[in-house]
């Protein structure tokens, strides 16, 4: 852990909202994409995140931040709809349709906004702190 290590930790954290507004950003943009029958259906992103444990020698016990741990797909075989007249449409007329809804993506963005913003305000808070501790002057 650094000098810092409340700008760290709220770092790391910028870094996972952001990487999360991506996917969640990326699976709006594809709500509607059609693949043809015998395609997988566009699969919605979602990203995991982890803790990260601080280390024996962290003077302030906040932790290590944290870190994208990996990343979970939707279902590809999404949701079949009837579109006789779509040209990506099968014998029966159903096309595939990614397995997603938008209530849920926005409810998602909603958090991972929030989450952000939320850091922000904790880096903006400690660099005020560490600035008032730089003008603090001895009698």
């Amino acid at each position: 852990m650094g000098l810092f290590p409340v700008l760290q930790t709220s770092g790391s954290a910028l870094y996972v909202n952001r990487v999360w507004m991506d996917a969640i950003s990326d699976n709006i943009a594809n709500m509607n994409t059609i693949n043809p029958f015998d395609q997988a259906a566009f699969q919605a992103r979602s990203v995991m995140a982890e803790a990260v444990g601080s280390s024996n020698n962290d003077p302030v016990g906040i932790g290590g931040g944290t870190r994208i741990a990996g990343v979970e797909f939707g279902s590809a075989d999404g949701q079949l709809r009837y579109q006789p007249d779509h040209e990506y449409a099968n014998e029966q007329g159903l096309v595939r349709l990614p397995d997603m809804d938008l209530s849920d993506q926005m409810t998602q963005l909603i958090l991972a906004q929030r989450s952000y913003q939320m850091n922000l305000t904790v880096i903006d808070r400690a660099r005020d702190a560490y600035m008032q501790a730089l003008n603090i002057q001895p009698r």
